[in-house]
């Protein structure tokens, strides 16, 4: 099966991105629709991985930032039959090392695929990082 990574905005098709957010995302089953149409109105960049066939969309990754120096990676998913094919990696390559931010300093929260992201060059804090923890509901 063949995909296209594409960063078009417009193109990010929100009902695939919420119903798997709202489901299957560990870190932010406890959003309403309306925080994560919020979050993806306010996001600095935005990805998706779509299916060259039908057009459906399999992968999204979102992203905030200043816009100078920094930036947050968020919400990285592949729906469950399509990994396995490296769509993950070139939806980060698009949105990290592909996009207007790859000298950026970057950050994200994850408790697994500690290794596809090390590929892109995140690593465990330093002394420069230090972290204020969300609301007990809002893990």
């Amino acid at each position: 099966m063949e995909y296209e990574i594409d960063d078009a905005p417009a193109r990010i098709q929100r009902e695939v991105v919420w119903r798997w957010l709202s489901s299957e995302a560990y870190w932010g089953r406890w959003r309403e629709r309306a925080v994560l149409e919020a979050q993806l109105d306010a996001a600095w960049r935005l990805v998706g991985a779509y299916r060259v066939d039908t057009g459906e969309q399999v992968g999204f990754a979102r992203a905030a930032s200043d816009g100078a120096s920094f930036a947050y990676l968020a919400d990285v998913f592949v729906v469950a039959e399509h990994q396995g094919h490296g769509v993950a990696r070139r939806i980060l390559r698009r949105m990290i090392d592909e996009g207007p931010g790859h000298d950026f300093r970057w950050t994200l929260f994850t408790r697994d695929a500690h290794s596809l992201y090390a590929e892109f060059g995140f690593e465990t804090p330093d002394e420069t990082a230090m972290v204020r923890r969300a609301a007990p509901d809002k893990r």
